[in-house]
């Protein structure tokens, strides 16, 4: 069922199924039939068939008709009456329905089970199949119609023609089936890392190497509540990183800033006036004094006020001699 409709040219025994066909309506008599056999080779003829020149083709002609004449209709009536009952489920395997076809006919058609056509009928049979498939699809949302003709392996100029859409819609499909198939080959990956863990630990997993829930619930088999308890978890444990983070983000402010202006050991306190002195005598510019003063591990509480008031500086020096 991959192929488009084809342009080869049909059996005879096809071709002259056809042309009876194409007589329906019209009564053919012992007086008429051999007027109608001469008329029917003639257009068999211009086919290419060369039915007038062949006695072999002639004879299958004339007992083709002498079929027809018989039952009162044409054999392709019936085939095709029989052909609208299949339903896909029917036509899982076309070979196999062509042996029920041709065990529903032959009684009335006996030629119809005969080997040369039972090629043709798979393929009519394959068709009939191809065509059901177009037809749901073209019911189904969205891109699933397009989805299911690819599944089922039709060629894609087959399902640009028959769906009527643009080489560029089918290769965004393709592109989107490939792309959700590496997400789910991705969460097979990762449910192996954490194989025999829980479903907490799981989620977990997926969940922080970007994988849908859709996709958890589906392969991982880890239904909402599972989920819901995983992601409240995950927002518990984000919350004591984050305290963690900011303790030791304020215990390093802390260390670099230095101790507080109280906390200062008096010897200290007066090396690191005499530094901060020697600081402003090579600038007097606050960034660049603050910057120094940072590279000799001075306390921030002293540069503060050098910065912003040096003359306190003697002060504070006076009370450390005092």
């Amino acid at each position: 069922m991959t192929t488009n409709e084809e342009t080869v040219k049909s059996p005879l025994w096809w071709e002259i199924e056809e042309s009876l066909l194409a007589l329906e309506g019209q009564t053919i008599t012992e007086e008429n039939k051999e007027n109608t056999i001469q008329k029917i080779a003639g257009e068999l003829d211009s086919k290419g068939y060369s039915v007038s020149s062949y006695g072999d083709k002639m004879m299958a002609l004339r007992w083709a008709v002498d079929d027809m004449m018989q039952v009162g209709r044409p054999m392709l009536k019936d085939l095709n009456q029989a052909l609208s009952a299949f339903k896909l489920e029917d036509l899982d395997n076309p070979c196999h329905a062509s042996y029920k076809l041709t065990d529903d006919l032959g009684a009335t058609w006996k030629k119809i089970g005969k080997s040369d056509r039972r090629v043709t009928l798979i393929q009519i049979l394959e068709n009939t199949k191809l065509d059901l498939f177009v037809q749901g699809a073209k019911g189904m949302d969205g891109d699933q119609g397009i989805r299911l003709l690819i599944g089922e392996n039709v060629e894609s100029q087959v399902i640009i023609d028959r769906m009527g859409i643009t080489q560029e819609k089918l290769d965004q499909v393709n592109a989107d089936i490939a792309a959700e198939i590496a997400a789910r080959n991705k969460v097979l990956s990762l449910l192996e890392k954490v194989e025999g863990k829980s479903d907490e630990e799981k989620v977990k997993s997926l969940l922080n190497n970007d994988i849908t829930e859709e996709l958890i619930i589906e392969i991982a088999k880890i239904d909402q509540a599972g989920i819901d308890n995983a992601k409240k978890a995950m927002e518990e444990d984000l919350k004591e990183k984050q305290r963690l983070a900011e303790e030791e983000a304020a215990k390093k402010k802390a260390e670099a800033e230095g101790p507080a202006l109280g906390d200062i050991p008096s010897d200290q306190m007066i090396d690191h006036i005499d530094a901060i002195r020697e600081i402003m005598e090579f600038s007097d510019v606050e960034k660049e004094i603050r910057t120094m003063c940072e590279q000799s591990a001075i306390p921030k509480a002293l540069v503060d006020i050098a910065v912003s008031d040096p003359d306190k500086l003697d002060e504070l020096e006076k009370g450390t001699e005092g």
